[in-house]
């Protein structure tokens, strides 16, 4: 039988805020253990919530940005659950109203192409703890310092029929908010998380599976191969003949399989009622609207201007766009006055590497920019360039200085040069005889055996007049 998978995806995103969702205490990554905490988020007696206006700001960007409807009015919940990590015994979330609903993004599936996927919702919420479980030789050690961090969860309908579609979407939605300054997206520090709803179904079938939530994905490849091994797992159940239970599975990424880790829970096993300490959060209908005219440019808007404004490709445009501190760094070096294509050149081949590598540049733009006109005015070649900017890397300086140091400066005196090219005429008669004779491709296998005669220092440009001229052609 043919089997077709149902995809819908729960995005947690922490709000780029400097304290939590319901009290003062701050949200920076790193601090010992339990330390980032006080009276509200440790849930002591008596200690009242109060919402944070810049996490509720943030959060109507993140659902306007996503194309969702901002409601003027909506309602924290009391979502109730006992685990170690949550010291009031409940989350403080949205339920049944919450902050965003009806949104939509487009992204390209490796099997439909260009697909929208539906947004259900987008509410706000408190984090819990952590909980540890290496510090300690057989114990759980509990951090309570992410207690109350701002959070935004976003639930996408089930849309999704594949694990590459759904990478695209997260791709697609980390890019969206990194733009909108709503968070730095970051896996590795926990400031995004992803839990996947997972069923499968005859092809054709309008009916929905048994569902199945995935969690424990540390990265947008994981979760790619933790939606895979689900799909797999639930097809050899009910090939088998076997049900498939509701549950809630962990992804091991050592062994790409997930396991059972409780019965999955449904809304009413929560027991959601509305906060009695939180009174409705009321909205402006102007507030909305100046929240939405003051959005920061979006990875769409500015792949477009990039095409029309700057003449790049399709391909350049997205490359360059998709990350929000390329797209900045190459938007600089265009203002050093180099030419959008050259810069865009050097920015998706040198400088995305080396950020890849290193996570911040190491080369500033203006640098860049002066390294590319020693380029433009034949002072260095582009291999020698390249070299100079590697050099760059390791120890700050001016490119000019530090490819004179290298011996990397182009010469154009020609007894020089018309040496090296007497030299290489005189090691290859054949060839000479050949080009003489018409085979007129000849002419660059000279000229790069000047430039390798001159261990890169001759001109390329002056080489093949010169050799012409040696020949009396």
């Amino acid at each position: 039988m043919e089997w077709e998978m149902v995809i819908g995806l729960e995005v947690h995103v922490q709000l780029a805020t400097k304290t939590k969702m319901f009290c003062g205490c701050p949200t920076s990554f790193g601090a010992a253990p339990n330390t980032a905490v006080c009276p509200v988020c440790l849930a002591l007696p008596g200690a009242l919530p109060m919402p944070n206006a810049e996490a509720v700001r943030l959060g109507a960007v993140a659902a306007l940005s996503l194309g969702c409807t901002v409601h003027p009015i909506s309602v924290f919940a009391r979502k109730n659950y006992f685990y170690p990590d949550l010291p009031k015994g409940y989350q403080i979330s949205q339920f049944d109203r919450p902050l965003a609903t009806a949104g939509k993004v487009t992204c390209d599936s490796p099997e439909r192409g260009p697909i929208e996927i539906r947004i259900t919702r987008l509410h706000l919420e408190e984090d819990a703890g952590k909980l540890i479980h290496d510090r300690f030789p057989g114990r759980t050690a509990i951090d309570l310092n992410r207690a109350g961090t701002p959070l935004a969860e976003i639930v996408s309908d089930p849309d999704l029929r594949s694990p590459g579609e759904a990478r695209a979407y997260l791709n697609v939605v980390k890019q969206i908010l990194v733009h909108a300054g709503v968070s730095e997206c970051s896996m590795e520090k926990g400031s995004l998380r992803v839990d996947a709803n997972v069923s499968i179904r005859p092809r054709g079938s309008t009916t929905l599976g048994t569902k199945t939530e995935v969690k424990n994905m540390n990265s947008f490849a994981n979760a790619e191969r933790a939606i895979g091994a689900e799909r797999d797992r639930q097809r050899g159940l009910l090939e088998r003949g076997e049900p498939v239970d509701q549950v809630t599975l962990l992804f091991d990424p050592a062994t790409g399989a997930v396991r059972p880790m409780r019965t999955k829970e449904a809304s009413h096993d929560y027991r959601y009622f509305p906060d009695p300490d939180l009174p409705p959060l009321v909205l402006g209908l102007e507030w909305i609207e100046s929240v939405r005219r003051n959005l920061p440019e979006l990875p769409d808007a500015k792949r477009a201007r990039f095409q029309a404004g700057f003449g790049l490709s399709d391909y350049d445009a997205r490359v360059l766009a998709a990350d929000l501190p390329i797209a900045r760094y190459f938007e600089a070096v265009v203002t050093e006055g180099v030419s959008p294509k050259t810069a865009a050149n050097w920015v998706m081949g040198e400088v995305i590497s080396a950020w890849n590598e290193a996570g911040h540049f190491g080369v500033a733009p203006p640098v860049l920019a002066e390294l590319i006109g020693t380029v433009t005015d034949g002072t260095l070649s582009l291999a020698s360039a390249r070299r100079v900017f590697q050099s760059l890397l390791v120890a700050p300086g001016r490119p000019r200085e530090v490819a004179a140091s290298l011996g990397l400066v182009q010469v154009r005196d020609e007894a020089q040069l018309e040496a090296w090219v007497d030299a290489v005429l005189a090691a290859h008669q054949d060839e000479v005889a050949r080009f003489r004779g018409g085979e007129a491709k000849l002419l660059g296998f000279l000229v790069g055996q000047v430039i390798k005669q001159s261990r890169g220092k001759a001109d390329p440009k002056a080489i093949p007049g010169l050799i012409t001229t040696r020949l009396g052609l």
